[in-house]
């Protein structure tokens, strides 16, 4: 069996899905881009290597926006935004929503995360076990994000049923639920959008409603599609940096130990949990604007192009002792938030929820440990997040 066909058949496998590293270990060093049919039936290629990942992510050449590649019939409201767009459209578009992402209005946001990492420890008492991922991961970040765009908290299981289904719509399984959620989504937030223009408050979305109505760039699908982009990214990329990195901590224990022992290596500790089992495994799609030769490869004009960043963040020409997890590792050039134009713009909030959350969680629960054998956890199918469906703790 050759090479292509080796990788073929490794990919998209529930062994793979358990533990992709072995594979792109072998394919940095054998085959690091390459061609597979994806899950949705489309073939593309993959990039595993890092410097190629920084290039491909950097070069406009591979295009972001669907409707250069299919065609403006044939795409989604939930493409309608900055991470799926080209200049000029995607400076006007992340230029009306990073605002609320400033240094300095994230940093304002500690004591009140803070305050949410709390009540929600406080709410699991005096119990000796936890689902981490339902009990702590996700509540925190969805109500963080929630309170940031003006949506009621209290529709948080509604977003997770929704951005579930639309981020795993890339697995067989799941695909036939997409439409149906995906309607549901829309007009959420449609009825929501209409009442924030009968009385608009002080949150983002109002923000981004006024902008379109006093004349700005905003048509109302692209208010779908950024609205909707905050939501699915702004607690999926937090929920599984919390999950992927306490259970990396619990199948390290020296390295939980040391973190309890030195909780200011807390900030170290979030980077590596980043880099060794990132929450994104692969980049959102591109397409080839042009034939491109790229490493020995004809990349034909409108090939997908699809980046494993969490193959990257273990290539030992890059980081070294790539596949030891080390919280005193110094502060890598990791790609877990992505590279160039599209670098997430969440990522600083991303940051403070993940260590937030971690450190509270330590500092509550030190003798915290695994409840079951690391083999018997189902991570998420799908094709962009890595992570855990649940993850059973013993706290004590």
């Amino acid at each position: 069996m050759n090479t292509n066909e080796t990788s073929q058949t490794a990919f998209f496998t529930k062994e793979f899905t358990q533990n992709p590293y072995p594979v792109y270990e072998k394919l940095r060093e054998t085959d690091p881009v390459f061609k597979v049919m994806f899950p949705h039936g489309e073939f593309g290629w993959i990039i595993t290597r890092y410097e190629d990942a920084v290039e491909v992510l950097k070069d406009q050449r591979f295009s972001k926006d669907v409707a250069k590649r299919y065609g403006p019939e044939n795409q989604t409201v939930f493409v309608n935004n900055m991470l799926f767009s080209d200049p000029p459209d995607h400076r006007r578009l992340r230029g009306l929503v990073q605002k609320a992402f400033t240094p300095k209005l994230v940093a304002d946001m500690r004591s009140h995360i803070q305050d949410i990492a709390n009540d929600l420890l406080n709410k699991v008492g005096s119990r000796d076990k936890m689902n981490l991922i339902d009990e702590y991961a996700f509540p925190l970040p969805i109500i963080v994000i929630s309170e940031i765009l003006g949506v009621p908290v209290e529709d948080q299981d509604k977003f997770r049923v929704w951005s579930n289904s639309i981020i795993d719509a890339s697995s067989s399984d799941h695909a036939e639920m997409f439409e149906q959620h995906a309607k549901e989504f829309t007009e959420y937030l449609t009825d929501w959008f209409a009442k924030v223009r009968e009385n608009p408050g002080k949150d983002l979305i109002s923000q981004l409603v006024i902008a379109e109505e006093s004349g700005q760039q905003l048509t109302e699908n692209e208010l779908l599609g950024v609205v909707s982009l905050l939501i699915i990214a702004g607690h999926e990329t937090t929920v599984n940096l919390i999950g992927n990195g306490v259970l990396a901590l619990l199948e390290h224990p020296e390295q939980r130990d040391l973190l309890i022992q030195k909780p200011e290596l807390i900030h170290n500790a979030v980077e590596e949990m980043l880099r060794y089992n990132g929450p994104v495994e692969f980049s959102t799609s591109r397409w080839a604007l042009e034939d491109i030769e790229f490493r020995g490869q004809n990349i034909a004009k409108g090939e997908l192009v699809i980046v494993a960043l969490d193959s990257a963040n273990r290539d030992t020409e890059k980081f070294k002792d790539a596949d030891i997890f080390d919280i005193t590792r110094e502060k890598s050039q990791h790609l877990a938030f992505g590279k160039g134009i599209h670098l997430c713009l969440g990522a600083p909030l991303a940051r403070l929820e993940g260590e937030i959350a971690i450190s509270t969680l330590l500092a509550r629960y030190p003798e915290i440990q695994l409840q079951t054998d690391v083999t018997e956890l189902e991570w998420r199918p799908g094709m962009i997040v890595r992570g855990l469906k649940e993850l059973p703790v013993q706290l004590k």
